[in-house]
């Protein structure tokens, strides 16, 4: 049975990549230039450009499964050639923000709506996840900073968030591709622990070796830093994100042991995974 894993090169597809694989599964990964990919040097690899629904019919011949994130451009298309191919099952990695009670007013939420809807409107059998903040992101907000600085500056450094390891979100992807049970559920995924921002700096630099010092920032500063490096809807999100830690507790979530039955990795683990990223 083939799965066609989309964004194989992402930080979660990856890892369902490589899950798969493990497992002994038949993988189709995509890419719109196969031959510059960088993609693992197993399994096919196939032209496929989720924008050109020309391009998706050949990457999702006589495949059964597929791994799918949020891409509202071209999703109607994405959906007729899924259906036309046969496709059985879609896991699709979509956000927790479709949850919250901004949605309507989000763009990010709106952004994983259309491809929600559009696939529960059509003849595919699906699984969502929906996750909130993905420890990776701390790339994004503190990578340069503590390489080149040894520093991180927060306007709310005693936030509370619960970030999920990127690998642990493919390890639900893979039990709902490969095994029964998951037809027609959405799965909200927290992490298993509650840290404030300060706790996560503090992890990073026990996995380093290093000290590193948290400055305190206005939330304008932050901004200003965050658009360095993220487009303007994702900083929009993850200050608001830590505004809100301030004020109520961070959920936290077993979705991962009850779904995959292993506990999920904690925040020092992805800290450690990702040691070599902040040296």
């Amino acid at each position: 049975m083939v799965t066609v894993v989309f964004g194989a090169r992402g930080n979660v597809g990856r890892h369902v990549a490589a899950d798969l694989i493990a497992k002994g599964e038949q993988v189709r990964l995509t890419s719109r230039e196969p031959g510059t990919a960088g993609l693992p040097p197993v399994g096919q690899v196939v032209m496929a450009d989720l924008e050109r629904p020309e391009t998706l019919p050949a990457a999702l011949e006589g495949a059964e499964r597929v791994f799918l994130y949020a891409k509202p451009d071209g999703i109607d298309g994405f959906v007729a050639a899924a259906e036309t191919a046969g496709i059985r099952h879609v896991v699709l990695l979509s956000s927790g923000a479709v949850l919250q009670s901004n949605a309507a007013d989000n763009p990010i939420a709106r952004t994983h709506g259309i491809v929600e809807s559009a696939i529960v409107e059509s003849a595919l059998e699906w699984t969502f996840i929906r996750p909130g903040m993905f420890a990776t992101n701390a790339l994004w907000w503190w990578q340069k900073s503590i390489r080149d600085e040894g520093v991180v500056r927060l306007p709310y450094a005693d936030a509370r968030t619960t970030p999920i390891h990127e690998h642990d979100l493919a390890a639900l992807a893979v039990t709902a591709l490969t095994e029964p049970g998951h037809h027609r559920r959405a799965y909200a995924v927290w992490g298993p622990e509650s840290l404030t921002l300060r706790q996560q700096v503090q992890h990073i630099g026990e996995a380093i070796g290093r000290e590193i010092v948290v400055e305190e920032i206005s939330a304008e500063q932050a901004r200003a830093e965050l658009s360095e490096t993220m487009p303007s809807i994702g900083v929009d999100a993850v200050l608001a994100g830590w505004k809100a830690g301030t004020v109520a507790p961070s959920p936290v979530s077993r979705i991962i042991e009850e779904i995959t039955g292993r506990p999920a990795r904690t925040f020092a683990q992805w800290a450690s995974d990702h040691a070599t990223d902040f040296r």
